[in-house]
């Protein structure tokens, strides 16, 4: 989710450009979406992996706050 948050961002860039806007637009709700909808999805998936394969686990939660933060950054 936080890949495509990115491809959002960029696609929206290399289209529109790189514009300052005074308020919120819709690519920015829908940047937001993905990054909401992904909390229970990353706790069920710590919840369900951490006991069985700690070291695995940490590996993918690790990638994906990596994808997270690129995501933000790149707002």
């Amino acid at each position: 989710m936080s890949l495509a948050a990115l491809a959002l961002v960029l696609g929206h860039a290399a289209v529109y450009g790189v514009v300052h806007e005074a308020d919120e637009g819709t690519p920015a709700h829908i940047f937001q979406i993905p990054h909401v909808a992904q909390v229970p999805v990353i706790g069920y998936f710590a919840l369900k992996w951490l006991p069985q394969a700690p070291e695995r686990a940490l590996r993918v939660l690790a990638l994906q706050a990596g994808a997270a933060l690129a995501a933000f950054a790149s707002v």
